[in-house]
């Protein structure tokens, strides 16, 4: 079980609470990010730098994730293409993606995206406050305990 941090636009304090609930956990937590990142000294915790381009560490996430691992990720078609290999995708607001409404969500996402492309102003999320923080932690803490539980006892 590993979890996955698309990390090029994840929010610092979402990765703060990664960095924690990893260390707490001993849980594997790679970072993926076209750009040098600081991760604190860990036995778990590692970054790792893709080359810039469109989606490329996307893609390297796709390629080694592994049914049950975990992934952070405002990235709709990396959370269907994750979830299609058996890996569970959460939000930085704390939102689980499922099965039930990858489809409707990959849908609006398509949407927003043709309304913007025609030049609607359709504003970006409204800050990370403390409701989504608190959402996160609880998502993840919601993981690693189902993880944790399916682990076999010594």
């Amino acid at each position: 079980m590993t979890i996955w941090v698309d990390a090029d636009a994840c929010p610092v304090v979402i990765k703060e609470i990664i960095f924690r609930a990893a260390e707490r956990t001993a849980t594997p937590t790679l970072l993926v990010a076209n750009q040098p990142l600081r991760t604190p000294p860990s036995k778990v915790i590692r970054a790792i730098q893709v080359p810039s381009g469109f989606d490329v560490a996307d893609n390297e996430i796709v390629q080694r994730v592994e049914a049950g691992d975990l992934v952070v990720t405002g990235d709709i078609p990396l959370a269907a293409e994750v979830m299609a290999k058996g890996a569970e995708a959460i939000n930085p607001r704390g939102e689980v993606y499922s099965r039930d409404t990858i489809r409707q969500r990959l849908n609006m996402r398509d949407f927003m995206d043709t309304m913007r492309s025609s030049g609607v102003q359709t504003g970006g999320p409204p800050p990370l406050g403390a409701k989504e923080k608190q959402t996160f932690a609880n998502g993840l803490d919601s993981y690693l305990a189902r993880q944790a539980s399916r682990k076999p006892r010594q």
